[in-house]
C-alpha cells in the first residue's frame, strides 16, 4: 500500500474529526458568510502532485484555496433557483451514505434495495399517490423527467404496436408532447430520447395564468387523431402555478394519452393543509416527477420518479448480464434507471423522513409558505419594485416598478448576493427576478434581511 494511503488508513479516526470539524465550521458561520462571494479572478488550475502529501494536507488546501469561494447555498438566503439545503438528519445519512459506499442496484447484495423500497413508500404516501405507483431514485428532476417520458415513450410504442426499446424513437413516427408551461428539462429529455424537441407543443394557458388551458389542450388532442403525451404541471417554476390535474385526466375520456406530471417542488404542497387542493388529481398521473434535493432538504443529487407502469418502464431500462438478478416481481434497480449503479441516494431521504416525520416536514414547508408571502408583503409596499404574479406557494416573483431592463436587475442582483441569491427570468416578456424558499433554516429574520437589501440596493440604481 502506497505509504501516504496507509498513514491516512492509521490516522482515519483523527482524519474523520478534523472534517467534522471543518464542516462544522462552514455551517456555523453560514448566516455570516456572504451568500454568494464575490467572484474576484479565476484561478488558475494546479499541477496533479506526483506524490500526494495525504488528507490533512488536501484538506488545508481545499479550505485556504476553494471554501472561501464557495456559496452559502445551503444557507437560509440563498434563494435562487428552487434550493433546499441537508437538515441535520440528511447530513447525517449522506455521510452515512459515503462511509458504506453501497451501490444499490443488486439484489446480490440487496439490503440497499430494500431501503430504497422504504423510502419511496414513505415518499408516495407523504405526496398523497396510491400503491398503483412505484418509485424509484435519480439523480435529480432532469432526470426524473426523462425517465417518465421514455417509460411514456414505450407506451406509445405499445400503443400503435411497436417497441421504441427494441426498434429505436423512429418507428413511432411523429410523436406529439403538449403542455402548457414546460420546465427545459422537458424539451432536454426529449432530445436525449430521440423524440426531438421539436415534438414538444406548446398549448396556451390560462389569462395571466402558467397554467394550461383545459379547453384549448382539448382541442391540441383533437387536432391529430392518435396516442399523444401531456405533460402537466404541478408548480410552475417562476410562479408555482398549478394545471388542473382532475380536468387533465378527464380528457381521456375522449383522448388517448399519457399524463406525466412534472410536480418538483410542486408536490410538496400536499404536505400543507391549506395547499393541498394545488396537487388534487396527482394520482391519476401514468408518470411523476418529484425532486428531494429541493424541498425535502436533503442533499444533492437526489429526486424520486413515480410510474403506473413498471412493465413497461422495465421493458425501456431491462439491462441483460450474467451477473445481474433477472426482473421478477420486484425488479433490480438496475433495470428501472438509465444508470447501472448510483450511491445509496435514498438513506438522506430515509433519515430526515424517520428523523422528522410528516408533522416536521410539514412545518418547514409551510414556513417556508410564510416566508415567501412575507417577502411579497415587503415588495408590494416599497414603491421600488412590482409583483408579477401571486404567491400561490413559496416563489415570489418580481421586478422593478421603474425601466425594468435586463442591465438593471443585474445590478440591482448583484449588489444584494452578500446578503440574498436570487435568479433572473423572465415572466410574461418582462424581465425579473425570483425568490424561491425552500430551505430548513430560512426564518421571518432572513426575510427581513431580504427585504432590507433589495430597498438599500433599489435606491442605489441609476
Amino acid at each position: 500500500m502506497d505509504r501516504t494511503l496507509a498513514a491516512d488508513l492509521a490516522r482515519l479516526p483523527e482524519l474523520l474529526e478534523a472534517t467534522r470539524r471543518a464542516a462544522a465550521d462552514a455551517l456555523a458561520t453560514l448566516d455570516a458568510r456572504p451568500v454568494v462571494p464575490p467572484a474576484g479572478t479565476p484561478q488558475a488550475p494546479e499541477s496533479l502532485p506526483d506524490h500526494g502529501d495525504g488528507t490533512e494536507a488536501a484538506l488545508a488546501a481545499f479550505r485556504a484555496r476553494w471554501e472561501p469561494r464557495l456559496s452559502a447555498s445551503a444557507g437560509p438566503r440563498y434563494l435562487g433557483f428552487v434550493t433546499g439545503g441537508a437538515t441535520p438528519a440528511a447530513l447525517a445519512g449522506d455521510w452515512l451514505t459515503a462511509a458504506h459506499d453501497q451501490n444499490s442496484n443488486s439484489a446480490l447484495d440487496g439490503a440497499g434495495q430494500d431501503l430504497e423500497r422504504e423510502t419511496t413508500a414513505w415518499l408516495r404516501e407523504l405526496f398523497g399517490l396510491s400503491e398503483a405507483h412505484t418509485g424509484t431514485f435519480v439523480s435529480g428532476a432532469t432526470m426524473s423527467n426523462t425517465t417518465g417520458l421514455a417509460i411514456a415513450r414505450e407506451w406509445l410504442g405499445e400503443r400503435l404496436g411497436v417497441s421504441p426499446a427494441d426498434d429505436g424513437a423512429a418507428a413511432l413516427g411523429p410523436v406529439r408532447v403538449l403542455s402548457g408551461a414546460p420546465h427545459s428539462s422537458i424539451a432536454k429529455a426529449l432530445s436525449i430520447l430521440g423524440l426531438g424537441r421539436n415534438a414538444l407543443v406548446h398549448v396556451p394557458t390560462l389569462p395571466d395564468r402558467e397554467a394550461v388551458d383545459p379547453a384549448a389542450l382539448d382541442r391540441a388532442l383533437a387536432d391529430t387523431p392518435g396516442p399523444a403525451v401531456v405533460v402537466a404541471n404541478a408548480g410552475t417554476v417562476n410562479t408555482v402555478d398549478f394545471d388542473d390535474l382532475r380536468a387533465i385526466a378527464a380528457l381521456r375520456e375522449r383522448h388517448d394519452f399519457w399524463l406525466h406530471t412534472d410536480a418538483a417542488f410542486g408536490a410538496f404542497a400536499a404536505l400543507s393543509p391549506d395547499h393541498a387542493h394545488l396537487t388534487d388529481g396527482l394520482d391519476a398521473s401514468d408518470s411523476v416527477c418529484v425532486d428531494l434535493h429541493k424541498w425535502l432538504n436533503v442533499p444533492y443529487d437526489s429526486a424520486v420518479q413515480f410510474t403506473r407502469r413498471r412493465d413497461l418502464q422495465t421493458r425501456v431500462f431491462a439491462n441483460s448480464a450474467a451477473y445481474l438478478g433477472p426482473l421478477g416481481e420486484h425488479p433490480d434497480l438496475v433495470h428501472l434507471t438509465p444508470e447501472n449503479s448510483h450511491r445509496l441516494r435514498a438513506l438522506a431521504a430515509w433519515f430526515t423522513l424517520r428523523a422528522y416525520g410528516r408533522r416536521g416536514h410539514r412545518e418547514i414547508v409551510e414556513r417556508d409558505i410564510a416566508c415567501a408571502g412575507a417577502l411579497a408583503e415587503h415588495l408590494s409596499r416599497d414603491p421600488a419594485f412590482r409583483l408579477l404574479a401571486p404567491v400561490r406557494l413559496n416563489v415570489v416573483c418580481f421586478t422593478l416598478a421603474e425601466a425594468p431592463t435586463q442591465a438593471r436587475l443585474t445590478t440591482l442582483r448583484e449588489a444584494v448576493t452578500p446578503e440574498v441569491f436570487l435568479t433572473p427570468t423572465v415572466h410574461a416578456g418582462t424581465p425579473a427576478l425570483r425568490a424561491a424558499f425552500s430551505n430548513w433554516r430560512t426564518t421571518q429574520a432572513d426575510v427581513r434581511r431580504a427585504a432590507e437589501a433589495l430597498r438599500t440596493a433599489a435606491k442605489d440604481l441609476t
